[in-house]
């Protein structure tokens, strides 16, 4: 029998009080320069705590790349762009040995670091590049390291990959392998502006005044932030719904509701449920809760699993996108009770 967990310690509760001011501030600075994308802010944030990659989604000229500049500054931590190309080769972003003369003439090989050993990595239209070279971020976005030559390079922490990519229907994009699309904790949709809102990008962005971003927290902090957002209780409710979710997501589960086989052809594995939850812990955090309700798990159901879904050719053809079934999955599926669970907040 699992034991409850301990109560969080008064220092936790402060680290999680200054974890939400802090987070609110970076939502603060970002917003002189991004105007809206409220939605997208805060996945960004909430996979930066729950220690996670984002793909961001959308066609060119949303601010993807502005977007992840402004919260590498916001968060004073070193940030590195690769320009994703056709001709782009794996080399080009892990690094490679190289043959340098020392002072006594004698001849050796020296690692030269690429653009991935930073803390932040803008992975620009990434769905630009064959899948080989996307592969070059596999071991990087998993285990935090980079091999080369036989050598095993450690990178600095934190560490976060954030990648933009245009829709793969668009001319000259190769879709990413199912490996590396389960890499990325969120799959961040990136939307048009409303009409007030691109009036405002009018505004700021042909008038003579631009907004400054100013650091506000530390890689060290960001460490200590998400070891608290692991602390954070997981009711047993909410655990069986997050399973409850995932599984009925695969068309040759028993647990899958009927209409599950005919719209999905590969459901999401035992990472899907691993990186919900730890974002709903961070969502908790963000919205001022000390536990992870079933409203974080609505919340986020669809960044987290709309790219790890394949809809089968006949979903696809009557239009029907992986939004579109878990939309559905979210609407039709029993939600269970809780037996007891805190309201505490942070505040």
């Amino acid at each position: 029998m699992n034991q409850p967990a301990p109560p969080p310690s008064p220092n936790d509760l402060q680290q999680a009080q200054r974890l939400q001011a802090t987070f609110q501030e970076i939502r603060r600075q970002i917003s002189q320069v991004i105007v809206g994308q409220d939605k997208t802010v805060e996945q960004l944030l909430i996979a930066i705590l729950a220690g996670g990659h984002c793909l961001l989604e959308g066609v060119p000229g949303l601010a993807k790349t502005l977007m992840v500049r402004s919260l590498a500054q916001a968060m004073d931590l070193q940030f590195h762009r690769i320009q994703f190309t056709p001709d782009l080769m794996p080399a080009d972003i892990t690094g490679t040995d190289i043959i340098q003369q020392s002072d006594t003439g004698a001849r050796q090989l020296v690692f030269a670091k690429g653009p991935v050993f930073t803390q932040i990595l803008l992975a620009d239209e990434i769905n630009r590049t064959p899948p080989k070279t996307q592969a070059a971020l596999l071991e990087a976005m998993q285990e935090h390291s980079v091999t080369v030559g036989g050598k095993t390079y450690k990178l600095s922490e934190p560490f976060f990959v954030l990648a933009t990519q245009n829709p793969i229907e668009q001319e000259g994009t190769y879709p990413l392998p199912e490996a590396q699309r389960d890499r990325f904790l969120f799959q961040t949709i990136v939307d048009y502006p409303t009409r007030d809102q691109e009036s405002e990008i009018i505004e700021r962005t042909t008038g003579s005044g631009a907004g400054t971003i100013k650091p506000v927290v530390t890689g060290e902090e960001i460490l200590a932030f998400q070891r608290i957002v692991r602390l954070v209780p997981l009711p047993d409710h909410v655990k069986q719904f997050v399973l409850d979710v995932v599984r009925a997501l695969r068309p040759k589960e028993p647990d899958a509701l009927k209409w599950v086989p005919q719209w999905v052809q590969w459901g999401p594995g035992p990472r899907a449920c691993q990186q919900i939850v730890m974002a709903s812990k961070a969502r908790a955090l963000l919205h001022g809760r000390l536990h992870v309700s079933t409203e974080d798990v609505d919340a986020l159901a669809a960044p987290v699993l709309r790219h790890r879904i394949v809809p089968t050719f006949s979903a696809q053809a009557e239009g029907i996108d992986a939004d579109a079934v878990i939309a559905r999955l979210l609407k039709e599926l029993p939600r269970r009770k809780a037996n007891s669970v805190s309201t505490k907040t942070v505040s």
